[in-house]
């Protein structure tokens, strides 16, 4: 098989597959970024628990009115937004830390929602809320995806100072300005934002694949936050790619073979990545002595 066929004709003579790919560059683009941040502040595991906070709000927007794209989202975003506030509010009043806060809640959203699902859809309605229909965007999906993408890059751009010392430094950002509470809350919004678009794509289950694995084989070649955050982008379009190439020719399920091929990225980064990879470390360049 050529290369034209392998890579190109899939997208050229088959539009659900060019739909497929413009809403995975769009999730990547928006969702790539907002996994950086999560990981400086060591929070990956909080974009997994909160994928999985907007499972009720959907499911509660499927038994309204079925599979419906606007209700669906607006009852996942608002069940995310409440989680986060929720988890904040109970690690500031109680003994618990806001990561076993947000495990809890993690639990609790998985099962409620895989039972309100249960209780009016069949077994492919839950696998489509689990799993989501990449190859079945249409265009409101593709506009949601596009609009998301573009309101995230537009507030870190707006927001880049404050949210970048939020992650690096807390604590001196709230010594030196108020713009610390603001940075914590917009990056919490972010990422509940971006999750819930991506649940329009890859399901609850592996939303927030696109948005951890890139930034984690990123952070294998890079220090610096800038080509970071392009490396990050990158590596999601291109496992993107690959995934819808490799569900077409090999008839896999579209969205775990986009996750798949993200996390062979992360594995061969974590071999050969430059900053931190393991033959780096095994064997590191040898310096020229005086």
């Amino acid at each position: 098989m050529n290369p034209y066929d392998l890579l190109v004709a899939p997208f050229v003579e088959f539009g659900f597959m060019r739909r497929a790919l413009v809403g995975c560059a769009a999730l990547a683009l928006g969702s790539a970024p907002v996994g950086v941040f999560l990981m400086l502040r060591r929070m990956s595991l909080t974009g997994d628990a909160m994928a999985h906070a907007i499972l009720p709000g959907a499911a509660i927007g499927f038994l309204v009115a079925g599979l419906s794209l606007p209700a669906m989202t607006l009852g996942g975003l608002v069940a995310g937004l409440l989680v986060a506030l929720l988890a904040g509010m109970v690690s500031r009043t109680t003994i618990l830390r806001e990561d076993a806060t947000l495990a809890s809640f993690y639990l609790i959203s998985l099962a409620s929602g895989v039972v309100l699902v249960s209780l009016r859809g069949n077994n492919v309605d839950l696998m489509h809320v689990l799993f989501g229909t990449v190859l079945a965007l249409n265009d409101p999906a593709l506009f949601l995806l596009a609009g998301i993408a573009t309101a995230s890059m537009l507030t870190l751009a707006l927001l880049w100072r404050p949210i970048v010392l939020e992650c690096v430094d807390a604590q001196f950002l709230r010594s030196v300005s108020r713009t610390s509470g603001l940075a914590h809350a917009v990056l919490s919004v972010l990422v509940v934002v971006n999750l819930v678009g991506g649940f329009q794509a890859l399901g609850t289950l592996l939303a927030v694949g696109l948005m951890i694995l890139p930034a984690a084989s990123a952070r294998l070649w890079t220090r610096e936050l800038g080509p970071l955050i392009g490396l990050s982008v990158a590596f999601g379009l291109a496992s993107a790619l690959a995934g819808l190439v490799l569900s077409f020719h090999a008839e896999l399920p579209s969205g775990p073979a986009i996750i798949l091929a993200g996390g062979v990225s992360w594995l061969l980064s974590l071999l050969f990545g430059s900053t931190g990879g393991v033959l780096r470390r095994l064997w590191p360049p040898h310096h020229l002595e005086a």
